[in-house]
């Protein structure tokens, strides 16, 4: 009788060690979300504007590795993001959807300092925080963390921003590729005449 108690109580034991093991296993090398999300996601131009019909980027990229949404709700990355997003899904190309809105040439805000009032409802609206300022104080734009989405303009009370195209400059102009380039591999016409003919 003493050797069957044993063997419970050392399967027990045992079975209490691999069970602590497997639970540390579980929470040490657990995945963090969906990882064609996180793809998705860097695929996007990070623009939080909402024109897609969610709150940001992330949750557009949920949508869409859930199928919810389609591919083609997002005029900032206009097409070159959703001729991305479908490499990546190996689905069909999508026109831009026009409800979403219009691809457009990028714009960052630029705020008229002498006609700021202070009122700090800008970076309230800011989902980036690309905007400094205090309140009752000047306020301004950091350039290169405005994504260009256009949400601080209408709570502004004085409407003293202004949503300015990108300056195109040697770092952020882009040769778009067309999409139907003819390949021609013709040799050229020889003719051959005198010695050569022969």
């Amino acid at each position: 009788m003493s050797i069957l108690i044993y063997a419970i109580l050392s399967l027990t034991v045992m079975a209490l060690i691999f069970g602590a093991i497997l639970g540390y296993a579980a929470k040490r090398f657990k995945v963090e979300g969906n990882p064609i999300v996180d793809q998705i996601n860097e695929l996007l131009p990070q623009t939080q504007c909402g024109q897609c019909g969610h709150p940001g980027c992330k949750p557009y990229a949920e949508a869409i590795a859930n199928q919810t949404d389609p591919i083609n709700r997002c005029p900032p990355g206009g097409e070159a993001t959703i001729k991305a997003l479908a490499d990546l899904l190996d689905v069909e190309v999508l026109p831009l959807d026009a409800e979403a809105g219009v691809d457009s040439i990028r714009r960052i805000a630029y705020i008229r300092e002498d006609e700021c009032i202070g009122c700090t409802k800008c970076i309230q609206a800011c989902p980036v925080d690309a905007i400094l300022g205090a309140a009752k104080l000047m306020h301004t734009v950091i350039v290169d963390e405005c994504t260009g989405c256009d949400l601080c303009v209408e709570p502004c009370p004085v409407d003293c921003i202004d949503m300015l195209p990108i300056e195109v400059t040697k770092q952020s102009w882009h040769w778009h590729k067309p999409d139907n380039l003819i390949a021609t591999d013709r040799q050229p016409n020889l003719t051959v005449t005198g010695e050569d003919a022969a």
